[in-house]
C-alpha cells in the first residue's frame, strides 16, 4: 500500500473559500498538515476536521518558527511532499520552506521573476513579447529623468506588489509631486507609461509538466486604479468564450514563466485602438476574492477535487466546456441604488447563485456586499449586472 502524501498547508484558513483546499486533499488521502498563527479552536469546524494536524506558531513573519513547524512534521509524518498557501502573501515563505526541504515547486531563486515587475518584464521580453516601457527608479531625481523619457501619464507602483493599493496615476508634475510626498520610503518602485486599455487576464491551473490542464478569463467593467481613486462600482466576470489570441498568448506565458502544477494568473492590456494584447505581469496563485468559486459555477465542476487530482495522480478529469458566463457584482454601502439586493433576486431568480458579504480589507473594490449570477448569454449577464448597480 503506497504511503500517505504530505501536504503542508500554510495558513489554511484564509481566504475562507480557500479552506476547501483541505477538505479535498484530506478526501482524498493526504495528510493535510496545517501552519497558522491562529489559534486552532477559532478555525471553523470544518477546516479543523480537514487538517491530519494542525501547528499553531506565535508569528508566521518568523521564519523559524514557520521552520522548525515543518520540521516537527517532517520528524513525525515523513518526507514532506508539498508545500503550499495559494496566497500571494506567502509565496516567498512558501518558496523559502521549499527549497529547505527540498520539495517539488517553485524555489527561493525563482522569486525574482514572479514577484518583482521589473523581472517579469524581462521573461515576457525573452519570450519575445512586447510589455509596457519603463524601469524600477533609485530616487526622486532618476524618477524626473525618467518621467522625461516616458511622458505623461505614467503609472508609478511597488516593483514587488499586487493589485491596485499604493499604486499612483501620474499625470502632471504636481501629481509626481504628491507621489514624493506620500511614497513610502521602504518601497521600492517602478515606473512605467501609461497604457490605455482594459485588463483582461488568462488564468488556469497546469500539471506537474507545465502542461495547462484548466484556462479561464476575467474581464472587468472598470479599470481598477479607477475604483479605488474614484470610488466606482465594479462587475467582473468569468466569460464563456474567451478569445483565440488571449488563449495563444497566455499558453507562451505559462511556458515562459516554467509555471508547474500550479494556479496561474496572467493579467494583460487589451490595448485601445489597436486591439493587441500586451501581457501586463503574472501571479502565480489562483486570482484573488471569489474567482475559484466562479469557475466552479461558470464550469460545473469542482476545481478544489481536480487539483488533489492533479497533485496526486497528475490527472485532471473534467472535460470543460465552458457552459455559463458567471459574474460578481460589488454593491458599496456609501451608494444609493435604485434596486434592492433583494429586487434583484427575485427579477433573476434563475440566474442568482448567492449574496456575499465581504471582509472590510477588500470592500473597498469589492463592496461591503457582492452578487454571484450566471447566465447562459453574455447579453443578460450584463443587464444583471447595470439592474444591481443602476443609481438613483
Amino acid at each position: 500500500m503506497p504511503r500517505k502524501l504530505n501536504f503542508v498547508m500554510i495558513s489554511p484558513h484564509f481566504p475562507a473559500n480557500f479552506e476547501t483546499f483541505a477538505v479535498r486533499l484530506r478526501e482524498n488521502g493526504f495528510n493535510t498538515l496545517g501552519i497558522a498563527d491562529t489559534p486552532y479552536e477559532q478555525l471553523s469546524e470544518g477546516l479543523r476536521n480537514s487538517l491530519t494536524e494542525y501547528y499553531r506558531v506565535d508569528n508566521m513573519e518568523d521564519y523559524e518558527q514557520v521552520y522548525r513547524a515543518v520540521g516537527y512534521f517532517s520528524h513525525k509524518y515523513g518526507r514532506i511532499d508539498r508545500i503550499e498557501s495559494h496566497n500571494e502573501h506567502w509565496l516567498e515563505l512558501d518558496a523559502k520552506l521549499r527549497t529547505d526541504f527540498n520539495v517539488f515547486g517553485y524555489k527561493t531563486e525563482d522569486m525574482l521573476a514572479i514577484k518583482t515587475k521589473s523581472q517579469m518584464k524581462e521573461v515576457f521580453r525573452k519570450a519575445g513579447l512586447k510589455v509596457a516601457q519603463g524601469r524600477v527608479f533609485k530616487n526622486d531625481e532618476d524618477a524626473l529623468k525618467l518621467v522625461k523619457q516616458l511622458k505623461y501619464p505614467v503609472i508609478i507602483k511597488p516593483n514587488s506588489g499586487v493589485g491596485a493599493s499604493d499604486t499612483y496615476k501620474v499625470k502632471n508634475s504636481q501629481d509626481l509631486a504628491d507621489f514624493f510626498n506620500n511614497k513610502n520610503p521602504n518601497v521600492e518602485y517602478i515606473m512605467e507609461e501609461f497604457i490605455e486599455g482594459d485588463i483582461v487576464t488568462f488564468d488556469g491551473l497546469t500539471d506537474h509538466e507545465g502542461n495547462i490542464v484548466f484556462y479561464s478569463g476575467l474581464e472587468y467593467s472598470e479599470v481598477v486604479i479607477d475604483i479605488v481613486s474614484e470610488d466606482r462600482d465594479i462587475y467582473f466576470y468569468v466569460p464563456r468564450e474567451i478569445p483565440e489570441d488571449l488563449i495563444t498568448l497566455g499558453k507562451k506565458c505559462v511556458e515562459a514563466f516554467k509555471v508547474r502544477e500550479r494556479f496561474f494568473h496572467f493579467e494583460f492590456f487589451r490595448v485601445k485602438g489597436s486591439n493587441e494584447l500586451m501581457p501586463l505581469e503574472i501571479n502565480c496563485r489562483p486570482p484573488g476574492g471569489l474567482t475559484i468559486d466562479m469557475w466552479n459555477y461558470a464550469n460545473d465542476f469542482d476545481v478544489f477535487r481536480e487539483y488533489s487530482n492533479i497533485v496526486k495522480e497528475n490527472k485532471f478529469y473534467t472535460e470543460i466546456t465552458h457552459p455559463w458566463n458567471v459574474v460578481y457584482i460589488a454593491r458599496k454601502a456609501n451608494k444609493n441604488y435604485v434596486n434592492s439586493i433583494q429586487d434583484v433576486c427575485e427579477k433573476y431568480a434563475n440566474n442568482i447563485i448567492s449574496v456575499q458579504s465581504v471582509p472590510g480589507i477588500f470592500s473597498k473594490i469589492m463592496g461591503e456586499q457582492g452578487i454571484l449570477a450566471r447566465t447562459a448569454s453574455i447579453d443578460e449577464m450584463h443587464e444583471i449586472a447595470h439592474f444591481a448597480q443602476q443609481k438613483q
